[in-house]
């Protein structure tokens, strides 16, 4: 099934649109623009290039995506956006392209932003994430799998929010937030286990036993952070999913973790 086009919409010639692709009334798809198959842009919302959007995603009014980045140290060029399959932007949501070429910002499938949310230049955000309304992700922020981004949520540039934590609503993060933890507050502190989340993941008890485990060692049990990573490193169960995963994102934290607070 071919494209459908809006009389009003405006869209460039150098634009690729898959099958099924349906554009909304005066909505504007620029040059360098590819649209993955059944994807739906809807009216007066704007998608500039370079851009590669996947399959069956859905941009709401007036979300703008793959616009030029606001970093001041752009020069020029048209380094570009990569979305995934199966992502919402709601409306008003902006995506910003990387600053410099070749680099790109990068979304992957089945994300869900809502309104008024901003995912800025460099960004890497992976899977299954849900940001909440009004969502501020500065520039280079990395968004692991399966986040949950509470309203007014904000990030500072370069930090990492690790798999299925949790961010209560109006947090600011300026350090990273480890895997399966809940940070809360302004500027934020981590207060317990993401449980609920975990158990709507269908995490097991001997799971949410190991990470139970490794957050006390983290942040109850009055250890330093080289003494408790030299705690879960010799964990009897250190070669788990869960905890190799904790260590590696430690180790590749640069701004630190986020600090411990009470729930």
């Amino acid at each position: 099934m071919a494209a459908e086009l809006h009389p009003t919409a405006v869209v460039d010639p150098s634009a690729r649109l898959a099958d099924g692709v349906r554009v909304g009334a005066y909505a504007w798809i620029g040059a360098d623009v590819e649209l993955g198959a059944g994807t739906v842009i809807h009216h007066h919302a704007v998608v500039e290039g370079p851009t590669v959007m996947g399959p069956r995603c859905e941009v709401f009014p007036f979300a703008c995506i793959g616009m030029k980045t606001q970093d001041l140290k752009y020069k020029g060029g048209r380094p570009g956006t990569v979305i995934g399959a199966d992502n919402v932007f709601r409306e008003f949501a902006t995506v910003h392209a990387a600053t410099a070429e070749p680099d790109v910002t990068r979304i992957g499938d089945g994300n869900y932003f809502l309104a008024y949310g901003h995912v800025a230049h460099d960004c890497v955000i992976g899977n299954g994430i849900i940001a909440s309304n009004n969502t501020t992700l500065a520039g280079h922020v990395v968004v692991e799998d399966n986040v949950v981004i509470g309203g007014f949520g904000a990030v500072h540039q370069f930090c990492r929010l690790g798999t299925r934590c949790m961010l209560g609503g109006c947090s600011k993060i300026i350090q990273d937030v480890p895997p399966y933890l809940v940070a809360d507050g302004n500027p934020a502190s981590i207060r317990a286990i993401n449980k609920v989340g975990l158990e709507r993941a269908g995490f097991g008890d001997e799971q949410m036993s190991r990470i139970k485990r490794a957050f006390r060692i983290l942040y109850r049990d009055g250890h330093n952070r080289a003494q408790a990573v030299k705690m879960l490193e010799n964990d009897p169960e250190a070669d788990s999913t869960e905890i190799r995963h904790l260590l590696g994102f430690i180790a590749a934290s640069e701004r630190g973790l986020t600090p411990g607070g009470r729930g």
